[in-house]
């Protein structure tokens, strides 16, 4: 029996390129104070961002192949957008459209609706609620004569979908245009990602192909590369707020230089380092197929907790300031709450990482 490759943990040149063109980007159109600005309108996301993202860059359609209009990449280049998305907190539908959408559509064999994400003329969500694991219990429609009756909720970025991907009970998956369904925004912790309420009355579908597998594959892709997400925003976290210690003074001496302070941002750093080396080979072992169950089970039952620690970290040590509503830290605590819940909570991953390296608790 041959062993199997080591993962790839490194970045490689080409994604360090891509790095630096996605955050220059969101440099230029995502700052901080933007973001703060659209959460208080009635538009959550920014058309205009992802419009760049996608049709400059061609960033919506990485997990697409080439003979469709995509790039043809894989989830290791996905997986460092979805970092630099996450530094930013950029209020795109990314993650749920290029990713989790996509996959479904990719175990499904739909190419024109894949042409469609490829080229940015459509955007397509999965309408499974948010909080929903790889091997969770899936919300399904009702069939009745043809049609699609039901309410699935806490579907994340529905508002902004332009296509439905609709579970039914008759086991297959069904491409529904919102048009035709009613999309109800429902309360958000993180008002970057808002999850909305979707009817169906009586609604015609296209049936895809068959739902368990292809959302099977859709939320653990999901899953496995939201780590990075998580990834990216704990790293700027980190980062910023060692900035801001060192220019803070207090006694005229530097906040950052207190030994109580360096010690939390030590155990800070190395938690990060432990959640970079999950995420990447979450996203290596996407891209290869190798130990993927397990993988992705160890980066979520280890991100949310880094995440959320970061951002209350951050929040802490930044005083007074990070307590007002200008401070975009609280963009940050917010999408890491959310995230810890999201595609299954750290405990279900426990769980389910249990199960498959046969630790199974008594």
């Amino acid at each position: 029996m041959s062993a199997q490759p080591e993962p790839a943990l490194l970045y490689s040149e080409e994604e360090e390129a891509l790095r630096a063109a996605v955050r220059d980007l969101l440099t230029d159109h995502c700052d901080p104070a933007a973001v703060i600005t659209r959460t208080e309108s009635a538009t959550a996301h920014d058309v205009s961002l992802w419009k760049a993202l996608s049709d400059s860059m061609g960033l919506a359609g990485l997990l697409i192949p080439e003979e469709l209009g995509g790039q043809g990449a894989t989830h290791r280049e996905t997986a460092v957008v979805l970092e630099e998305l996450g530094r930013a907190v950029a209020p795109v539908p990314y993650l749920t459209s290029a990713v989790v959408a996509t996959e479904a559509l990719l175990a499904c064999g739909a190419d024109d609706l894949l042409t469609e994400l490829a080229s940015a003329t459509s955007v397509a969500v999965l309408a499974v609620g948010l909080h929903v694991g790889p091997g969770g219990d899936v919300p399904r429609a009702r069939l009745e004569n043809g049609a699609l009756h039901g309410e699935l909720t806490g579907v994340a970025d529905a508002a902004v979908a332009d296509v439905l991907l609709v579970p039914a009970d008759d086991g297959g998956l069904y491409a529904v245009g919102t048009a035709d369904v009613t999309v109800t925004p429902q309360v958000s912790l993180d008002l970057t990602r808002p999850v909305a309420r979707v009817t169906l009355h009586g609604v015609s579908g296209r049936r895809l192909g068959d739902a368990e597998p292809a959302v099977r594959r859709a939320l653990r892709a999901g899953a496995g590369l939201l780590a990075s997400e998580q990834l990216g925003l704990a790293d700027r976290l980190l980062t910023d707020t060692v900035t801001y210690l060192k220019e803070r003074k207090q006694f005229n001496r530097q906040v950052g230089g207190f030994q109580a302070l360096k010690h939390r941002l030590a155990h800070l750093w190395l938690q990060v380092a432990g959640l970079r080396a999950a995420a990447r080979n979450a996203a290596d072992a996407l891209a290869t197929g190798a130990d993927t169950d397990v993988a992705v089970a160890v980066a979520q039952a280890y991100a949310a907790r880094v995440a959320v620690h970061a951002a209350e970290e951050a929040l802490q040590l930044h005083g007074g300031l990070g307590m007002t509503w200008e401070h975009p830290v609280h963009l940050y605590l917010k999408r890491a709450k959310a995230d810890s819940i999201a595609y299954g909570s750290a405990g279900t991953h426990r769980q389910a990482l249990a199960e498959l390296v046969d630790l199974r608790a008594p």
